[in-house]
């Protein structure tokens, strides 16, 4: 029989608790003071003046981030729908379906993100450039689409595995035909492993920098690009506000995410 928790149990849980939401906001913290604040000298612990410039800048339509912020977002998005679209059928055959060199197959699945990322970058660009999609939102939002169908793929390939398939064999009997069958047993089915690959597509396509620099030609800005050069131009206020704008749909995401797994 399980004894209780006594009272140094529940003292350590929640001490193991506060240090980790400490390491965890710790950093964020920083950040949203020092968007905020001026004159921020060591050893000062908080900024000896405030403002609200470095939000007002990236705010601004002529600043560019909001610009970038919906390249980010839009790209984003079509990359997750495409990704899990194109892994849904892969994943089914690579669950069920035994043939020799499987082993072989989820290599090569995973050679494009195993090699390194300048070096696949800078071939693809070459065939982009031919294929004139070069400096396109498209073609960013297709080159995308090579790291992000992999971990879709192997996510969802885990969730067939898990699939009782003995519900459609039952749902086929009772006459449900191929659409009904996919969009009333087999995707609810599926749901927790659809959602969990579609966040691992939307964070691999939002965080992307050497692909989408390369593949965009300069003329595609998404927010990671805003952020490098926010960094870069020295504004350490207003690369602290870009950095909170970059954070935030993914810590949205996280909490949406983690919360209907947990009600599912």
């Amino acid at each position: 029989m399980r004894k209780p928790a006594g009272p140094v149990d529940a003292i350590s849980r929640v001490s193991a608790f506060i240090l980790i939401a400490g390491l965890a906001l710790l950093p964020l913290a920083t950040l949203a003071v020092q968007s905020v604040g001026r004159l921020w000298l060591w050893p000062a612990l908080l900024p000896a003046a405030w403002s609200a410039r470095a939000w007002e800048e990236a705010l601004r339509p002529s600043s560019g981030v909001l610009t970038a912020l919906g390249n980010s977002l839009g790209i984003a998005l079509l990359v997750t729908v495409a990704s899990v679209a194109l892994a849904l059928p892969a994943a089914r055959s690579l669950a069920f379906t035994p043939f020799r060199g499987k082993a072989a197959f989820f290599f090569l699945l995973f050679l494009p993100i195993l090699a390194p990322p300048l070096a696949s970058a800078m071939g693809l660009h070459l065939v982009f450039l031919r294929l004139g999609l070069a400096g396109s939102w498209l073609g960013v939002a297709l080159v995308h689409l090579i790291p992000a169908i992999p971990y879709a793929t192997l996510l969802l390939t885990g969730s067939f595995s898990r699939l009782e398939t003995d519900l459609e064999a039952q749902a086929r009997t009772l006459g449900a035909d191929r659409w009904n069958l996919l969009w009333r047993v087999t995707l609810p089915l599926l749901a927790p492993g659809i959602a969990v690959a579609a966040s691992f597509a939307f964070l691999i396509s939002w965080s992307q920098y050497i692909l989408t620099l390369l593949i965009g030609s300069g003329q595609v800005l998404t927010l990671p690009l805003a952020l490098v050069a926010a960094q870069r131009s020295g504004d350490q206020a207003l690369a602290a506000a870009v950095c909170l704008l970059f954070l935030a749909p993914t810590g949205l995401l996280f909490l949406l995410v983690g919360r209907w797994l947990r009600d599912a």
